[in-house]
């Protein structure tokens, strides 16, 4: 039986680092929300795969066709058509604020009371650490790199694999029921590292770069956090991503 497409345009949020697919080989969860403030979650997404024209950055408004998923019920998921996906802009810095701060959660529970799978929350309080990961933590993010890597089709261009970092990057932080550990799994965070490294010559000092960026720049500015929860644990919240947004001191419309 056929399947109607469906239409859709959001600006994005959040790409994830990027995971193995039995199916798809190196696949990227990504997030975004509509023009009408309703949060969408895209995969699979096979992110280095994409055309030059298809391949989209924070902010940008994505264009896209999709269908619902046949194993994921969370009502957010589009299971996107890879060939489908066009850029067409992107939100101004002077949008942002103004448009996204009346979608902000008090905290994850109001947003998993409401049914949602994403949200965006403000959150207090922040700290951004970061841990050295254990050699055979490496070893293994680096064999599963490499496997997605070769995973894929006779027609798809070679990935080089990607180099897992050395760190895993966290924050503590409160929202408007309680206090929060969680690690970061945006991919930006991560490039942002490889990127400072390689820009200031060592680790610490890209590390000390973070740390300013996450410990002082952001949370004096405004920041909002992305959050979603997993489709098999729908209780279990991870934080998806870090947006540099500032704070009108408006609250959620829901």
């Amino acid at each position: 039986m056929s399947v109607t497409l469906q239409n859709c345009r959001v600006s994005i949020l959040v790409k994830a680092l990027p995971q193995r697919s039995a199916n798809h080989g190196e696949t990227v969860c990504c997030a975004g929300v509509t023009a009408h403030g309703e949060f969408k979650r895209l995969f699979p997404i096979r992110f280095r795969h994409l055309s030059d024209g298809a391949a989209f950055k924070r902010w940008d408004w994505v264009d896209f066709k999709f269908r619902p998923p046949t194993s994921d019920r969370r009502a957010e998921s589009c299971h996107v058509m890879e060939d489908s996906i066009t850029v067409n802009g992107s939100m101004s810095p002077k949008d942002r604020a103004p448009f996204l701060s009346p979608l902000v959660s008090a905290s994850i529970k109001e947003a998993e009371a409401a049914g949602r799978s994403l949200a965006l929350i403000r959150p207090r309080n922040t700290r951004f650490f970061y841990k050295a990961k254990k050699p055979d933590e490496i070893e293994q993010e680096r064999r599963l790199y490499a496997e997605a890597a070769r995973q894929g089709s006779f027609f798809d261009e070679q990935l080089k694999a990607l180099e897992p970092s050395p760190y895993d990057f966290r924050f503590k932080f409160e929202d408007g029921t309680g206090p929060h550990d969680c690690a970061n799994g945006d991919w930006e965070a991560h490039a942002m590292f490889f990127n400072g490294r390689r820009r200031e010559g060592s680790e610490q000092a890209a590390l000390d770069w973070m740390s300013k960026t996450f410990n002082e720049e952001y949370p004096r500015k405004g920041m909002l956090f992305c959050v979603g929860n997993m489709a098999k644990r729908h209780h279990t919240w991870q934080l998806l991503g870090v947006l540099r947004v500032d704070d009108t001191g408006l609250t959620s419309l829901f």
